[in-house]
Parts: C-alpha cells; structure tokens; sequence
C-alpha cells in the first residue's frame, strides 16, 4: 500500500503547487497593504522643498488630506500629475513627497507642469520613504485628520482610482471636495 502511494506523490505535489499558483494568480498585484494601515504617520524631520523650514508629521495632521509619493525620474508620476491638479482645484489637500530626487528638477517640474502640493518633503535619501515601506513611484497614502495612515494605493492616481476607492474613503473620513 505504501509503495503505491509513493506513485501518487508527484500527482500531490503537483496539484498543490497548482492551487498555489491559482491562488497567486487571482490576487491583484495594486493591493498592496501596508503595515502603518491604521497607524500614526511615521516622525520625521525633512526639508520642505524650496525653504529652509524643516518638517515633520505633524505638519500632516489637521485635515483629511493625501500624501503623494513622487519624482521627476518616474514617468508614471508625469500621467497622474494632471488629475492631483484636478484634485487639488478641487479642494483636496495633497501633500508631496519627493522621493529620491534633485530638487532643482523637483522645482522646474512643479514651475513647467503646476504645483498641486500644499508642500513638497524633500526625501533625498529615501528615509522617510523606507520608513514608510514605500517600493516605488507614484504611490498615495491617505491620512486622516489625526495624522493616522488609512490608506495605501500603489499606481497612478486617475479618475477610476480616486472615484472608486480613494474617493470614498476620504469623504467618508470627513474630508472635503468640490465635485
């Protein structure tokens, strides 16, 4: 008996690499969660782009507001920008941070494409950005008035993304828009 199911083992093992494979396929590669979801935005003490005043978390806190991961360097940051434009016309606060970067092509990006930033973080050596767990550019965290991290989105911000889970979210954490 033993050395018949011995037959069957590369069919086992076969189907349960195939579950786990089905499995990894289903899944959707922009959910990315994070560990910080539900906690305080981490402290830090970064430049503001183009001043001398330092920052910190608790510049973030006060109001329902985004934070955008972004660099020059990264062309799927040129696609969203337009729509954080939108938004920010719109009454959301949106708040940058500047991931790797020079900050004199920082400033000639936001001087030639506009400046939907209530302030950019100027996060050259990625501190910040580690400390957050960011893996990439462009990435969006949602932060309530708190200064608690509620969301993480991975990927451009577009109008799908903002109507269908963005959105939501923040008005129903009290945050406000124009339509």
């Amino acid at each position: 008996m033993g050395h018949r199911l011995k037959l069957f083992l590369p069919l086992i093992l076969f189907t349960v690499l195939a579950l786990f494979l089905f499995r990894g396929l289903s899944l959707d590669p922009r959910e990315m969660p994070s560990a910080l979801i539900d906690h305080p935005f981490p402290a830090f003490d970064l430049p503001k782009l183009g001043a001398y005043e330092r920052l910190s978390a608790g510049n973030l806190a006060g109001r329902v507001g985004l934070l955008n991961v972004w660099a020059t360097w990264c062309p799927s940051c040129r696609v969203e920008h337009p729509y954080l434009l939108q938004l920010a016309a719109r009454g959301v606060p949106i708040y940058g941070l500047n991931y790797k970067d020079e900050d004199a092509a920082a400033q000639r990006w936001l001087q030639q494409l506009g400046d939907p930033y209530r302030f950019n973080i100027v996060d050259r050596e990625g501190s910040l950005g580690l400390d957050l767990g960011v893996y990439g550019a462009p990435e969006t965290y949602l932060i309530d008035a708190q200064g608690v991290i509620r969301y993480r989105h991975v990927g451009v911000v577009d109008e799908r993304a903002w109507r269908s889970t963005l959105e939501p979210l923040y008005l129903s954490l009290g945050g406000e828009a124009q339509p």
